[in-house]
């Protein structure tokens, strides 16, 4: 990464820059012909307390006030909808000072679209058409279907909001079937659950030990794993014959959808813990199978996200997408009373298993504005200085409004067989958030901090 400008010029690295263009463009395209106009947005704007941690800028003319780099242009974009711009869209740069992984920089680029007088399913439409173009225009495919999912399905089904649905292995739920012997790690468990692993009843003992001890990292966290072997004869052997008869191994392999030659992993314990602990297992075992074709593409969509999420640590809720969504009309009571049950006008596209895009319907008056800021821990004065000139906005008049925005990066990744975006974009940083080629971030002499009224006192 040093040397990037001479990596550029190896075939594999400057086709995929070459690759990302000729995304971006079919993008401007199709949406240029739906009739959206691009328009930029102010990339220094005011930090706000919601999402990531903000990179911040400081302001030479006004001393000891800062701008923030934006994470999303996303009241930029619905003060267009209120300017009575129909339909918005930018392929904006968006910064998030945040821990980094293979699919992460500090500075990434969104696909970033908006649409006034608007329902859901409008959006969901134009934006499943967008993919539906990309896939045929880039890689000459045609995806038949286009399934949606809810959030609650999801989880229950694939342990994740962004399931990769190229490949079954999906989660059947045995508590009725494991819970009514005297296997006491199953009885106090919270939820029992299995998948069936296809061809996996050839396993060697020592392969399913180094699969029990894969579940047992730290970064997955289980504490140990029962299998059944689905014999090609339709009799079962499993690690707690002890304790099951061949009718209860009967069920789960039922449960589980197993057929012969199947192995069936299970995993027990609170909730949303295993059901996340089986989904990487899930994952591990499809990359193992080769089950990820990166050349076969399953698109879906998950909707009806929880409005809210509990932060345990504080005990105040959080907005799940952001405080600009939209409850579900039918839910708006729950907000009183039950507000982790409130679902919201929002949406995730999802590719093989990766979040390539998500938006919502957004609030549009100034007193569920308000309401949902009360919910989130604001109290009025703080709601006014964050956010003031959005609800002052809504007092003129904004339309419905809702919208979306792309993972450019990632999408552009996946279309171009890789989960890995640093080979897409020209100048990356490292894991640490650096550009080792320029040497940045960098500090800055004493005569620039004074002039920018920074003190730095480093012990």
């Amino acid at each position: 990464m040093k040397y990037r400008y001479l990596d550029i010029r190896r075939n594999p690295v400057k086709n995929s820059l070459l690759f990302r263009h000729k995304v971006a463009m079919e993008v401007r395209k199709y949406l240029s012909d739906l009739d959206f106009c691009e328009v930029e947005t102010p990339y220094l704007i005011k930090s706000t307390p919601e999402g990531a941690r903000d990179f911040v800028v400081p302001s030479r003319m006004n001393e000891g006030q800062f701008y923030a780099l934006p994470q999303s242009p996303q009241t930029f974009k619905q003060l267009l909808m209120v300017g009575g711009m129909d339909k918005y869209f930018q392929i904006v740069k968006c910064f998030r000072d945040e821990d980094l992984r293979a699919d992460r920089q500090p500075e990434f680029t969104q696909i970033d679209c908006e649409m006034a007088f608007v329902e859901q399913e409008d959006i969901l439409n134009v934006f499943e058409g967008l993919t539906r173009h990309l896939l045929k225009e880039i890689k000459g495919i045609e995806v038949e279907k286009f399934p949606r999912i809810t959030y609650e399905y999801a989880m229950k089904t694939y342990g994740n909001d962004k399931p990769d649905i190229r490949f079954g292995m999906e989660f059947g739920e045995l508590n009725e079937f494991a819970q009514h012997k005297d296997f006491l790690v199953f009885n106090a468990a919270e939820l029992v659950v299995g998948i069936a692993v296809p061809g996996a009843g050839n396993y060697t003992r020592k392969e399913i030990d180094g699969l029990i001890d894969w579940v047992k990292r730290p970064q997955v966290g289980a504490s140990g794993m029962v299998y059944a072997k689905c014999n090609d004869d339709g009799t079962f052997k499993s690690s707690v014959d002890k304790f099951y008869d061949q009718d209860d191994l009967g069920q789960w392999a039922k449960i589980t959808g197993a057929k012969p030659g199947d192995m069936i992993f299970v995993l027990s314990g609170p909730a949303n813990k295993t059901r996340a602990q089986l989904s990487a297992l899930r994952m591990e075992l499809a990359t193992r199978l080769g089950l990820r074709k990166p050349e076969e593409f399953a698109p879906l969509w998950v909707v009806d996200f929880p409005l809210l999420e509990l932060d345990e640590e504080s005990g105040r809720y959080h907005a799940m997408h952001h405080p600009f969504t939209s409850p579900k009309p039918e839910d708006m009571q729950l907000l009183e009373t039950e507000p982790g049950k409130v679902r919201a006008n929002a949406y995730d596209m999802v590719l093989n298993g990766n979040e390539i895009g998500g938006g919502s319907i957004r609030i549009h008056d100034k007193a569920t504005q308000q309401l949902m800021f009360k919910y989130l821990g604001f109290t009025e004065e703080e709601a006014k200085a964050q956010f003031g000139f959005l609800m002052d906005a809504f007092q003129f008049g904004a339309p419905p409004h809702g919208g979306l925005a792309f993972g450019l990066d990632r999408l552009v990744a996946i279309l171009g067989g890789q989960e890995t975006i640093r080979d897409f974009i020209a100048f990356p940083k490292n894991n640490s958030g650096r550009d080792v080629m320029i040497d940045a971030p960098a500090t800055i002499d004493d005569a620039q901090l004074k002039e920018l009224h920074i003190k730095v006192d480093i012990q």
